[in-house]
């Protein structure tokens, strides 16, 4: 079975991961598990609480195939978790890595997109950090990015972020494509 672990902050932009989550548990079969940093609720920028399964100690390229980090407020607000270490731990096993919006800046921060053809809110927003050197595989896109099990979208991407991630899980199936093709319908 596909592990995904979603790793959610206090303020995380509840519509960026909420497609993915419902497809890949409710269609596809995977077990789909939320963290937080100290395992305790935390509330989104549109009021939803969630009650964590794990604390952010227990994500671990070991236990998971996927690890999902969405974007929201806690990065503009300067209250952001540091995913270094844990981007660069699923980096480094081969693991799906996925940010979408604020959180695929804190990849770029983390080193992990230097390398690899990726997109996020703007390249601007991504330059904020210093350790950020991937500027020239930057793609001025709306929708997500995939290479080599790295996935990267702006926060106006939510579509084709659970698309790129169920590619990168070998889990894009021709159901889960007529499932998630009808949510972006008004797009074509």
């Amino acid at each position: 079975m596909t592990r995904i672990v979603v790793a959610l902050q206090n303020d995380f932009a509840d519509w960026e991961p909420a497609l993915l989550m419902a497809a890949a548990r409710y269609y596809l079969g995977c077990q789909v598990l939320t963290a937080s940093p100290d395992g305790k609720p935390v509330i989104s920028m549109g009021g939803l609480k969630v009650t964590p399964d794990i604390c952010f100690a227990e994500i671990t390229p070991e236990r998971f195939d996927a690890l999902v980090i969405p974007g929201g407020y806690a990065w503009e607000k300067g209250e952001a978790f540091d995913f270094t270490d844990m981007a660069k731990a699923f980096r480094s096993e081969n693991k799906v890595l996925a940010g979408i919006c604020a959180a695929a800046s804190a990849l770029a921060a983390a080193g992990v997109l230097d390398d690899v053809a990726h997109t996020g809110n703007s390249l601007v927003s991504h330059q904020r950090y210093q350790a950020y050197r991937g500027s020239a595989l930057y793609r001025n896109q709306p929708q997500a990015v995939l290479d080599r099990g790295i996935v990267t979208a702006a926060g106006s991407a939510p579509d084709t972020f659970a698309m790129e991630v169920l590619k990168a899980l070998d889990l894009w199936t021709p159901e889960a494509e007529a499932e998630l093709s009808g949510f972006a319908a008004e797009h074509h």
